[in-house]
Order: structure tokens, then sequence, then C-alpha cells
């Protein structure tokens, strides 16, 4: 069992890239609020950038609690990685400059790691929820 679950876990791995668009689910008051971003995988950790003052940041400063939704793709069938934890805003310099140079399309948005406007958010996912593409069945399972 424990052999299975090991090459279902690289399996789901093998769908991240260096980004990707996902749907990204945060919360404000009693309302879930959904968007597109772009999720980074580096170092088997996600983050996003984003604008300082975009909602998600405050959202996620009074509750930490995400989710987020992978669609992935097999030939013509479709399923979904969903990863649920904490998010957490990143102050450190040295991570948020590390990211921006990883991140392609940085240079887009900002203009430079000190720039007051990028905000950098670590996804914490302790939990997944994978359907294959080519099955009805879900695996859970603790990150």
């Amino acid at each position: 069992m424990n052999d299975k679950m090991n090459k279902t876990k690289e399996e789901m791995w093998s769908y991240f890239k260096d980004s990707q668009n996902i749907f990204l689910a945060t919360s404000e008051e009693n309302q879930p609020r959904v968007r597109p971003v772009t999720l980074i995988c580096f170092d088997k950790k996600f983050w996003i950038t984003t604008g300082t003052d975009n909602n998600k940041v405050g959202q996620i400063q009074k509750n930490p609690k995400i989710e987020f939704c992978l669609m992935v793709k097999k030939g013509d069938s479709q399923g979904y990685i969903r990863g649920t934890g904490l998010a957490k805003i990143i102050t450190d310099k040295e991570q948020k400059e590390k990211i921006a140079k990883h991140c392609s399309f940085f240079g887009d948005f900002w203009e430079s790691p000190d720039d007051p406007d990028y905000t950098l958010i670590e996804l914490s996912v302790n939990e997944v929820e994978y359907m294959r593409p080519d099955e009805i069945n879900v695996c859970k399972f603790k990150m």
C-alpha cells in the first residue's frame, strides 16, 4: 500500500510545472472567494506572487485557510488536483528575491523584489485530493 501511495504522489507531482494556472479559494468573512492565479512550483513548494493591494492578501491575513484546484488532462480525459492548507505572507527579503528570480513573468508586474506592490504568498498544503484523468475514483492523502 505504501509503495502504491508513493507512486500516486509521484504521479501527482509530475503535473506541476514551474508555473501553471489554478483556481485559488480564500475566505472573506463567511463567503468563499475563488479566482484564477498563477501557481509557482519551486523546490516542491507552492508560491503565488500578487499585488499587495489585491483582495486575496487581506483575506489571507484574516483567515489563512486556502484551497486550490489544478485541472489535469491526459488525452481526452480530465481530472484534478485539489490542495488544502494554509497560506502565509512571506516578508523574508531573501526568499522574495529567490522567487522573483525564478518567476519568468516577474518583470511584467514589478520593478524589483523590493517593489512595495510585490507580495509573495507561500501555500503550505497538508492534504491533497487527486482524481486521475482516466479514473472516477479520488485518492486522498496527507502531504
